[in-house]
């Protein structure tokens, strides 16, 4: 119990020290126009308020992650804390914060267009179809995983073909629609659902003194699966998280002040953090152990563990509500997928969104493709889904790099988690029997190093080039009025 309060502790603590560091070095500046004023169209470009934007980014990054995977990393033991609470402060909060910010300074651009801008137009078209992959699986993730928790919820009384077209429809509907129609209104609300739910289990793991196991370096998988790659694949959400660059951009284009951005880039990751340390917790203690919870994944999989987890500390009715919470995780991190998969492909293809007609010829064919997706096993896209989500994470976090070195600012607080990151990712390639190569583990780790030292190498040789030139690092606002803010 003693390590998950620190734990918690730390990560709160993180946020008002690391991420307030971190905003220094990038250098936000209130008086400095953001996309929301300057680009306004009222579809996606649309000014609201900082609480509105911090629940909505909390819920657009959210899904299924930061409870299903850590769920699953639980099996690790109490390493897992570790990978939480460092991963969270010192990768995955400053990836979303700089993303978010390189955005705003852009015109609200997606990661593609920043990509191709920071480290290459060849670069633009290799993220491309990765922050397109990756979107559709996530929308295809977040339509089958809310349906067998809503499923199980009504005891298998609703056809889960029922349930898949109701959760397309809202989809369909949020991401047509203007951002703040359905997405601004709903959200607050669904936000406070969320958050009371989380709350609702980690007190009532310190209420009833959960035997939540003590900070271990040990390695309790029951399969004896290494941490090193693995944990980092599969706890992401929660960490680092290559999604949440695809979902900054769309509150990069709603943000009106560059000060907000703390609460609402770093601020949210650091939430969602405390949410996956609170279902990893709840994991490791209830199940009699790693053996126990390893039986109930095997037999009903992540959502299975969230229905006992709930029903155990709160009870049938305040247990009901925390699922409803789970529920609402992934569906608010479903439509903005589709939402963001839209907006990368018209910025792509320079189509104009003001039209629906224009949204529908876009958003169409990706339902089309997600509904086939739908009939994949689970397990398979998310498998998927953890590999494309960390290599988008690595070249996002090397695009703040190039961004804060070129500004002539300390580089290092993305430089150096990009480059764990990029070999734990090619350590992964190499090892991964079914999705990679198969290599004996050791040789993976050497081929990770020395290829990220090469990787290092060339970023460095390309930005030391790149400084040399004439290189807009920002968007130019100087003819805007700033008094058209207020």
């Amino acid at each position: 119990m003693v390590t998950f309060l620190v734990c918690i502790a730390i990560l709160i603590v993180g946020y008002f020290t690391y991420g307030k560091y971190v905003e220094k070095v990038f250098g936000s500046k209130s008086e400095r126009p953001t996309p929301a004023y300057v680009n306004a169209d009222g579809v996606d470009y649309v000014p609201m308020s900082t609480s509105k934007n911090s629940l909505i980014q909390l819920l657009n990054i959210a899904g299924t992650g930061p409870v299903f995977g850590p769920i699953a990393g639980a099996l690790y033991g109490p390493v897992a804390f570790i990978w939480i609470v460092v991963g969270c402060i010192f990768a995955g909060a400053v990836h979303d914060y700089l993303t978010g910010m390189i955005s705003i300074r852009n015109k609200g651009a997606h990661v593609p267009e920043l990509v191709s801008k920071f480290l290459g137009k060849f670069m633009k078209h290799v993220v491309n179809v990765f922050a397109l992959l990756l979107l559709l699986l996530v929308g295809t993730v977040f339509v089958t995983s809310p349906a067998m928790l809503i499923n199980n919820l009504l005891d298998g009384k609703v056809a889960l073909a029922v349930i898949l077209g109701v959760i397309f429809f809202y989809y369909i509907l949020a991401t047509l629609l203007p951002v703040d129609k359905i997405i601004g209104r709903l959200y607050p609300y669904f936000g406070a659902l969320l958050v009371l739910s989380a709350l609702g289990v980690g007190i009532g793991l310190i209420v009833t003194g959960a035997p939540i196991p003590e900070l271990s370096f040990q390695n309790m998988h029951p399969n004896d699966l290494p941490i090193f790659p693995l944990l980092f694949f599969t706890i992401t959400c929660g960490a680092l998280s290559g999604f949440h660059a695809t979902q900054t951009p769309i509150i990069s284009r709603t943000t009106q002040n560059e000060k907000q951005g703390r609460k609402i880039f770093y601020g949210m990751m650091i939430a969602e953090g405390i949410i996956a340390m609170i279902w990893a917790a709840a994991a490791m203690s209830l199940f009699d152990g790693y053996g126990g919870l390893n039986e109930m994944l095997a037999a009903g999989g992540p959502a299975a563990v969230v229905s006992e987890v709930s029903l155990l500390m709160m009870g049938s009715i305040g247990g009901t509500l925390a699922i409803l919470g789970v529920v609402i995780l992934p569906i608010t991190s479903g439509d903005t997928a589709f939402r963001a998969a839209r907006m990368i492909i018209a910025d792509y293809f320079k189509f104009g969104q003001s039209k629906l007609l224009s949204r529908l010829w876009i958003a169409i064919p990706l339902f089309v493709i997600s509904y086939a997706l739908t009939k994949i096993d689970f397990n398979i896209l998310w498998q998927y889904f953890s590999w494309a989500n960390q290599v988008t994470a690595v070249i996002a976090l090397w695009v703040g790099a190039m961004y804060l070195f070129l500004a002539k600012k300390n580089h290092w607080i993305a430089t150096v988690p990009a480059s764990f990151m990029t070999v734990m990712v090619i350590v992964y390639i190499l090892y991964e029997p079914t999705m990679g190569f198969g290599i004996p583990l050791n040789a993976s780790y050497i081929g990770g190093i020395v290829a990220t030292m090469a990787i290092v190498a060339i970023f460095f040789n390309a930005a030391h080039k790149k400084r040399g030139t004439s290189f807009l690092l920002d968007e130019d606002v100087s003819r805007f009025n700033v008094n058209e803010m207020k």
